[in-house]
């Protein structure tokens, strides 16, 4: 039996898995949109494989994405974390995520939930591209440029334009699958 065509991205096991079962599928779980902005972040200057082969290690280490948890991290715990070698270990990233559970608890109260909050900015239905070639896949749009602002304005960091449309992506508020990709009508369907 042949492979289903996919996106040309994926190459290590991991990341096939990721994109054949995560990737831009619409996600509408708080916790879930807290972890794929932490790992996105973390991503930066680093490829998602590396970051994928992490996940785990920062499951645990950021109590199942349990952003109340997370938010009253103190100082030592931040220290503690930079000597767990299953992360990122650079302390803005992860003082970041430390000051994101903050701010994302501020989105949820203001907004009730953190999903109602980001799925505003597209109507609550996933914007569809018909790309042909990963050479068409942008790596920020005007939407990546006001979803980043908006989010540093309410005191979120390591969430620049590209960082967002990566964000974007993975929890589907688009589909980039690309059109000969199996997922991409798949997604488009749901």
């Amino acid at each position: 039996m042949n492979a289903p065509a996919r996106c040309s991205w994926p190459v290590k096991p991991l990341d096939v898995t990721y994109h054949d079962e995560e990737w831009g599928v619409p996600v509408h779980d708080d916790r879930t949109l807290f972890e794929f902005m932490t790992l996105e972040g973390a991503q930066a200057g680093l490829s998602w494989s590396t970051v994928l082969a992490k996940r785990p290690h920062y499951r645990t280490a950021f109590q199942q994405w349990d952003v109340d948890a997370i938010a009253a991290f103190t100082p030592a715990q931040v220290d503690a974390l930079m000597q767990n070698a299953g992360l990122v270990r650079h302390r803005q990233k992860l003082e970041s995520t430390v000051g994101n559970a903050r701010a994302f608890l501020a989105v949820q109260e203001a907004f009730g939930t953190f999903d109602a909050y980001l799925w505003r900015f597209v109507d609550g239905t996933p914007l569809m591209t018909r790309l042909s070639t990963s050479r068409q896949m942008p790596t920020q749009t005007a939407l990546s440029d006001t979803i980043s602002k908006d989010l540093k304005a309410r005191g979120f960091r390591f969430v620049g334009t590209t960082i967002c449309y990566a964000y974007m992506q993975a929890v589907g508020l688009v589909n980039d699958h690309l059109v000969s990709c199996f997922r991409h009508d798949e997604i488009a369907a749901r």
